[in-house]
């Protein structure tokens, strides 16, 4: 159970990250890149904020991912610079692609093809749990 502590630091991170990333990317000459983090959830030692970044359009969203752990000092200390008067301590940042759009099209594709994914469980490839 995530206490309210948990959840306003998440709201913090979530906010300001997403618009440190959008920034780098579209300076770092990704114009028409989308990035947005749709989830963060932080331990309840507030050590590890677990980022769950979408990316369209989802072609290049693996490199970006490896590109943002590579540059993970980085992106945690311009984190910790703007929220400095918010967060005591900054969490360790660990991201990971989320890919439930791509899921959820898959889901749609299936239903208009007139398959049951329901029914058929092999329509649709095993997602891992978080």
């Amino acid at each position: 159970m995530e206490t309210q502590r948990q959840k306003k630091i998440a709201g913090v991170i979530q906010k300001d990250l997403a618009d440190i990333l959008q920034r780098a990317a579209t300076d770092g000459g990704m114009k028409g890149t989308l990035i947005s983090i749709s989830k963060v959830t932080v331990t309840s030692d507030l050590s590890i904020a677990k980022v769950y970044v979408s990316v369209f359009p989802n072609t290049n969203g693996a490199e970006l991912i490896e590109g943002m752990k590579a540059q993970q000092p980085l992106i945690k200390h311009t984190l910790a610079q703007r929220t400095r008067h918010q967060l005591r301590r900054m969490p360790e940042l660990h991201f990971s692609l989320d890919d439930s759009l791509d899921y959820i099209d898959g889901i749609e594709k299936s239903l208009i093809k007139g398959e049951n994914p329901i029914e058929n469980r092999d329509l649709l490839p095993k997602r891992k749990k978080t």
